[in-house]
């Protein structure tokens, strides 16, 4: 993930990403998993050259791209932490541990530390409900948080 790149530049690996998979049965999702891949987020330069490609409006892809929660449309922090926002979740005490992760890291949802060290996400659902309230670290996923697994968890973002 190269986040130092010109739109020259993110226009021609974006080119490059949608040639090699315009292919696809409905290629439209795996393009952009791809593309924020490598570049952290899906650039708003990206998106008129797949909708060239595929043959789509804008308004089509800047709609995929905004309805799917986990799309960024700016770079994420060095670690994604993901709180799960599910019923489950929010009845054993999610939302508490949702307002202590926001004062502890000084951001809300969808925003990422001045620091460039964590951004935290809302998830709806990581299948944990067994061992609600739930988080994913950088895709590892940790259950039955609680005031103390939270402050651990900001611990090792900060380290």
């Amino acid at each position: 993930m190269n986040l130092h790149l010109s739109s020259r530049d993110i226009g021609v690996r974006t080119l490059d990403i949608v040639s090699e998979m315009k292919s696809l049965e409905g290629p439209l999702l795996p393009i952009l998993h791809e593309i924020q891949a490598e570049f952290g987020y899906v650039p708003q330069e990206a998106l008129p050259i797949i909708a060239r490609e595929l043959n789509l409006s804008r308004a089509e892809v800047h709609g995929v791209v905004t309805f799917y929660h986990d799309y960024r449309d700016h770079p994420a922090g060095r670690h994604v932490l993901k709180l799960c926002r599910a019923e489950a979740c929010q009845s054993m005490g999610g939302d508490r541990l949702a307002e202590r992760l926001k004062t502890l890291l000084g951001i809300d949802f969808h925003q990422t530390t001045l620091d460039g060290a964590v951004t935290l996400e809302p998830v709806y659902c990581l299948g944990l409900c067994s061992a609600a309230p739930a988080a994913m670290l950088d895709g590892e996923v940790h259950g039955r948080l609680d005031a103390d697994a939270v402050n651990d968890l900001v611990a090792e973002v900060r380290a």
